[in-house]
């Protein structure tokens, strides 16, 4: 008889506790959105730290908290250590969303997770920290579990809305972008692993699709967060110049919002750069980037399957056999939850009850999110980034980004113009 303990992988804890935080919602418990916009320092005193509004955090600490403990309960990770650091992680990304939240940041459209990112990288940088407290920081599950989430606001009736439009773009874009994004990193020399990664990365969505790609080929961490800090990186200056370019050129908003999401990274991005173009531009960026969101699973799954039956992978691998339970067994169960979550706000959840959970689930997917971001800011060295044994892959990145967005505008001028 067997000894071994069970064990539950991260991705479906992910879901687990992606779909209590949703069905807790759903069954009442929801906690309200807080606030952080202020203007000056008397609205800052009176809102954002207000008693009022410091309680309705503190119920959003207590829900991530929790969920937190859950996870590295089912994870068997150190929780004594995660007791400690993990309100530590949430204090930053509070200050993060207090400063995100003035108006005048505001103004220049940077989101909390940038500032998140910021703070995270300056203490990262500035202070040498303990191995036990980057140990405790669970950067992949929390945005796996913000991507859970998403889920929420994914709703397919938005997409077929749209016309198919979205949905071609994306496909194209996925498609020759990755190939492009590939075929460079080979040139470079760049290992399978880190090229698959970074082609995902680049193509389809960013960090949630490094981190499906890690997941299906059970990637390396260190390279997993290289390449989330090159998509991060890169996302601030395109979020912010990109507007503005669009703006040079002419372009209608239309055609502005496809080319926004489908060329910049990551969700909050593309959503902050929408809103900087206007109405018409957010809601075409959106449904883009959320076509892109849901091309996420197909592609995990053809990873799964080319990974699994090439030759060149390591040695470890080489010994499994390719069955369609070894190419389930690496498929990111994440996007599995993801997905149901989205057909679930889609055609079973009624529009009443989503109307009642939708900010507050928002709000803290939102959390999650930046949680995440702060967590990698505390994770990564600068330092490291620029190695000489890592510049290829950022050479790569930067030539496959330029490609995106050159044939992203073309193929968005050539759909939506």
């Amino acid at each position: 008889m067997s000894t071994k303990p069970f064990a539950i992988s991260e991705d479906w804890v992910v879901v687990i506790l992606g779909l209590a935080i949703i069905i807790l919602a759903l069954s009442g418990v929801i906690i309200p959105k807080p606030s952080f916009s202020w203007a000056d320092s008397a609205a800052l005193t009176n809102k954002v730290l207000s008693f009022d509004n410091l309680k309705i955090i503190g119920a959003q600490f207590g829900l991530v908290y929790i969920t937190a403990i859950v996870g590295a309960v089912l994870l068997r990770k150190d929780l004594k250590a995660l007791l400690i650091v993990f309100p530590i992680v949430m204090i930053l990304t509070v200050i993060a969303l207090i400063i995100a939240g003035n108006e005048t940041v505001k103004n220049y459209n940077l989101e909390a997770v940038i500032f998140s990112l910021a703070i995270g990288l300056i203490i990262s940088n500035c202070f040498k920290l303990p191995l036990w407290f980057k140990d405790a920081l669970s950067t992949e599950l929390y945005v796996k579990i913000g991507l859970v989430l998403l889920g929420t606001t994914v709703i397919f009736g938005d997409i077929l809305k749209a016309g198919s439009l979205g949905l071609i773009q994306a496909l194209l874009v996925v498609v020759s972008v990755w190939y492009f994004a590939y075929w460079v990193c080979r040139k470079l020399k760049i290992d399978k692993e880190m090229s698959l990664m970074l082609s995902s990365a680049v193509s389809i969505c960013g960090v949630s699709a490094a981190i499906a790609t890690s997941g299906a080929i059970k990637g390396d961490t260190k390279k997993l967060s290289y390449v989330i800090s090159l998509v991060l990186i890169t996302a601030i200056p395109m979020m912010i110049f990109m507007p503005y370019l669009a703006e040079w050129m002419n372009l209608p908003q239309e055609v502005t919002g496809a080319w926004l999401g489908g060329s910049i990274d990551t969700t909050g991005a593309v959503v902050a750069s929408g809103s900087l173009v206007g109405e018409e531009a957010l809601k075409i960026s959106t449904i883009v980037k959320f076509s892109q969101n849901v091309l996420l699973g197909i592609a995990a799954f053809f990873i799964s399957i080319y990974w699994t039956y090439s030759k060149s992978v390591d040695d470890e691998t080489k010994k499994d056999k390719p069955t369609l339970k070894l190419i389930w067994d690496r498929f990111p169960k994440f996007v599995v939850g993801f997905v149901f979550v989205s057909l679930m706000f889609s055609f079973i959840v009624s529009p009443e009850a989503n109307n009642m959970v939708k900010d507050s689930l928002k709000s803290i997917q939102g959390l999650w999110f930046a949680l995440a971001f702060t967590s990698i800011g505390l994770e990564t060295n600068f330092k490291d980034l620029f190695k000489q044994d890592n510049k290829k892959p950022l050479y790569a990145f930067i030539v496959a980004q330029t490609f995106n967005i050159v044939v992203t505008l073309m193929i968005a001028m050539a759909l939506f113009g």
